[in-house]
């Protein structure tokens, strides 16, 4: 048996309802995803996933209500079969870094106990539940009555005084290095910094970022280049809504680096990146920081460095809250696969850590 922790009890009932398609909750989509404080959340992100992804599964679509009607949280499932093995998993998993209920922040943990008597009464037709990629600070095992299957970072850079403020609360080193990091690239170059604004030229300036990460790791297939085909995708619409933020670095006209990621409810997401790794000067470090410094000049209260422990982040980042992936299992063959899930996970960290670089 997998020994895990009871669920918390709720102190105010929801009433719960399931449907088989996101669109009749469309609208307040937008309005929840909004109070959600979470990129990954959107109508825009999940709708494109599904469209990309969905193919061989079922959508389960929870609505959640207060007692005066109210819809509160929206938790997208998906159910689909894997070998056999009928699996019920956030939409957007893969390339969302953050995942659970479409909600405001405060009320993602009164939605817990309501969502897991649903999935032991009512919403039985699966083996497996995987929860991946929660806030970890909201203990999501113990909401759910869960197991914890992986942790994993999401450094986070909060500013606090401005640019030179965030310097000054770094180690000299580090201040030296951005500053003479930048002053070298410029002095020696015909230098300069992009930020893409015509959605004329979008694909075309994709291609450059997809070829600069290429470059960057060679003939490895990252799960950026797994996902291009989505994101090339939800990059028009990130641009539509004004969200998408991609930059260049170039000498002359030449884009020797790249940055991919976006400005959803005042807080930058650092997505991913690419740089000719023949270019001397280092400028991915160059274009991450100068993008850091436009987002607090700007005023953004949150420089989100996304998931991942590489070094780098953490020279930038004042904390991490992480993040969490959870699980329960019915049945054998549920459980089964639960602990084969588990061993694969930690297979895989360690793979990672094996061949980890620095990014940048």
């Amino acid at each position: 048996m997998i020994a895990a922790p009871e669920p918390q009890s709720s102190s105010s009932e929801l009433s719960l309802d399931v449907v088989d398609t996101l669109e009749p909750l469309r609208e307040d989509w937008f309005r929840l995803a909004a109070e959600s404080d979470n990129l990954f959340a959107t109508w825009e992100w999940t709708s494109t996933w599904w469209r990309c992804f969905g193919r061989e599964g079922t959508q389960r679509i929870v609505s959640c209500r207060g007692s005066d009607g109210r819809l509160l949280a929206i938790i997208p499932l998906q159910r689909h079969v894997v070998h056999g093995l009928p699996i019920l998993r956030f939409l957007g998993h893969g390339p969302g870094d953050q995942l659970g209920p479409v909600c405001a922040p405060r009320d993602r943990a009164r939605v817990a106990n309501p969502l897991r008597r649903l999935l032991d009464d009512e919403l039985t037709d699966w083996s497996l539940f995987l929860g991946e990629k929660l806030p970890g600070p909201e203990d999501w095992h113990t909401l759910l009555g869960a197991s914890v299957l992986d942790r994993r970072a999401t450094p986070v850079m909060r500013p606090a005084g401005g640019w030179d403020g965030f310097l000054a609360s770094r180690s000299a080193n580090f201040r030296q290095q951005v500053r003479r990091r930048e002053r070298n690239v410029f002095r020696r170059h015909e230098a300069q910094y992009r930020l893409v604004t015509r959605s004329d030229r979008l694909q075309s300036e994709l291609d450059v970022l997809f070829r600069l990460h290429r470059r960057r790791w060679g003939r490895e297939l990252t799960g950026f280049t797994r996902y291009e085909g989505f994101h090339r995708q939800f990059a028009e619409l990130a641009q539509e809504r004004g969200w998408l933020r991609l930059w260049f670095l170039e000498f002359g006209k030449e884009p020797v680096a790249a940055w991919y990621g976006f400005r959803f409810a005042n807080v930058e997401y650092y997505y991913q990146a690419g740089r000719d790794p023949h270019v001397q000067e280092a400028t991915g470090f160059v274009l991450l920081s100068h993008t850091m410094r436009v987002a607090i000049e700007d005023g953004v209260r949150e420089y989100r460095l996304l998931e991942g422990d590489e070094a780098y982040k953490y020279r930038f980042a004042t904390e991490d809250l992480g993040l969490q992936t959870v699980g329960f299992a019915r049945g054998l063959a549920g459980r089964l696969a639960f602990l084969a899930g588990a061993a694969s996970l930690r297979s895989n960290r360690t793979a990672k850590l094996a061949r980890r670089t620095l990014a940048i």
